[in-house]
């Protein structure tokens, strides 16, 4: 048996500031947490509970955006002797643990707003308007900081929908002020608290099925195993493919290993380099680990059995 590795690499030189992974992040926190303590103290003053469903709602997005910051921070750290893979799955943990705090955060919304139904309270409708005015742009403008590259990371994705999402709310909340303001509707407050939360867990069931998947070593979205392994089965010399796993490294990085039986085939670099470049530009797969065999029946591979780890 012959183990060989097959790893692209892309190097785009030295870039000052911070790198893209980071980028929205610092600015976004800062903004929302302001955000926060002027709707958290206006929902008070004001006697709203949709607001300050909506502050406890951007409270723990900042929370999630402060983990997801420090799990791209920590993912550049360099491999060590314990940790040979980094802190790349960071990442991972920081988005399932998002997913979390925010079905928390729901579960509280929720409760509070059916006490509320049962004993509605007069609402100052024109402070609520204004901070909840305030709260688009603040949440849009936000969801723009996290716009660029949320296809390739989960993490950004999930910082732009619920950025997104926020925004949408806080136009609800505008609705709402407007409507008890014209009819005197208290219960209005509530039963938006209610709407605020709905639209909090399906915005976040998504997200935290992609994120368990991700800690499982679910193989990633947007990669097509079978095309996979049809691909390495039909590079030249290869006679099988078996024990072949895909899993994510990170939210946006994907790692492979596989066997690859080529009789009568010995190291060969050239064919390594080749397929560990397709791979890379094929199907975003930058860390390829091939092992290549020659397929020897008095010495077959304990591995290769479909179904074996």
């Amino acid at each position: 048996m012959h183990g060989d590795h097959a790893h692209d690499h892309d190097h785009a030189g030295h870039a000052h500031g911070p790198a893209p992974g980071e980028r929205g992040f610092v600015p976004g926190i800062l903004l929302n947490l302001g955000f926060v303590g002027i709707e958290a103290t206006a929902g008070l003053i004001g006697g709203s509970l949709a607001l300050l469903a909506d502050a406890g709602h951007n409270l723990s997005d900042v929370l999630g955006l402060v983990l997801a910051w420090v799990a791209v921070r920590l993912a550049r750290r360099k491999p060590d002797g314990r940790r040979t893979y980094g802190y790349h799955r960071a990442s991972i943990l920081a988005a399932l643990a998002n997913a979390m705090l925010l079905l928390v955060a729901t579960g509280a919304i929720a409760l509070e707003s059916i006490q509320r139904l049962r004993e509605p309270e007069p609402v100052q409708t024109s402070l609520m308007l204004w901070v909840a005015a305030a709260g688009i742009l603040v949440n849009a403008g936000t969801a723009l900081l996290f716009a660029r590259g949320r296809e390739h990371d989960v993490n950004r994705r999930g910082a732009f929908l619920h950025m997104a999402a926020d925004a949408g709310v806080s136009a609800g909340v505008v609705v709402g002020a407007l409507v008890i303001g014209a009819t005197g509707w208290n219960w209005v407050d509530p039963a938006l608290g209610l709407v605020i939360g709905a639209v909090i867990l399906v915005g976040t069931w998504g997200l935290l099925r992609e994120s368990v998947d991700l800690a499982m070593d679910v193989v990633p979205r947007g990669v097509d195993a079978a095309a996979v392994e049809a691909f390495l089965a039909a590079q030249p010399g290869v006679a099988e493919v078996h024990d072949l796993h895909i899993w994510p490294l990170s939210t946006t990085e994907t790692a492979l290993t596989a066997h690859l039986v080529r009789p009568g085939a010995g190291p060969d670099d050239a064919f390594l380099a080749a397929v560990g470049h397709a791979l890379a530009h094929r199907f975003g797969i930058r860390h390829a680990t091939l092992q290549v065999e020659q397929g020897d029946p008095a010495h077959p591979c304990v591995l290769a059995p479909a179904g074996t780890l």
